[in-house]
């Protein structure tokens, strides 16, 4: 039987879909990235109350999300020119990073440890707050690494 509860549920989560969907499409670069953050720190955090509370299946479910968020978001949209060889090694190394990050969140979930969710928490705040500082820009003048061919990361206005 569909309960009273259940439609409201289901309402609120197409509502909060639609928000977050309307809210990512008017995003600036910079504003894309810290949702991509704040989602994986968000899916981390369920996944510690997952944890703690013993329910496997949604703590996997929670650590998959945070893991796809790194890979399919943050990693995926590292670029550097062919050219700057600078460029390239940060993106090696940030590329590695998010890969690091991933084994722990792995290991978070073979091993049942909330001190490996800490340090992927951790480690993707110190890169968060990075692009948080760049605080708030004018539309004109959009942050040096949301500009195109940025060795850190780059969204173009179609992505």
């Amino acid at each position: 039987m569909y309960s009273r509860t259940a439609a409201a549920s289901t309402g609120a989560n197409s509502y909060a879909k639609i928000a977050l969907q309307s809210a990512a499409m008017s995003a600036s670069p910079q504003q894309l990235m810290l949702m991509l953050f704040d989602g994986a720190k968000t899916a981390i955090t369920m996944a510690r109350h997952h944890m703690a509370s013993n329910e496997i299946a949604p703590k996997g479910k929670a650590i998959s999300k945070a893991i796809n968020i790194i890979d399919n978001g943050l990693k995926a949209s590292l670029e550097a020119d062919e050219a700057d060889k600078a460029a390239l090694d940060l993106v090696a190394n940030l590329s590695a990073l998010y890969d690091y990050i991933t084994q722990r969140l792995l290991q978070a979930n073979l091993r049942n440890d909330p001190a490996l969710l800490d340090e992927a928490d951790r480690l993707l705040e110190s890169i968060g707050s990075a692009w948080r500082e760049l605080g708030p820009h004018p539309s004109s003048a959009a942050p040096a690494a949301a500009l195109p061919g940025h060795p850190i990361q780059r969204f173009s206005a179609g992505a």
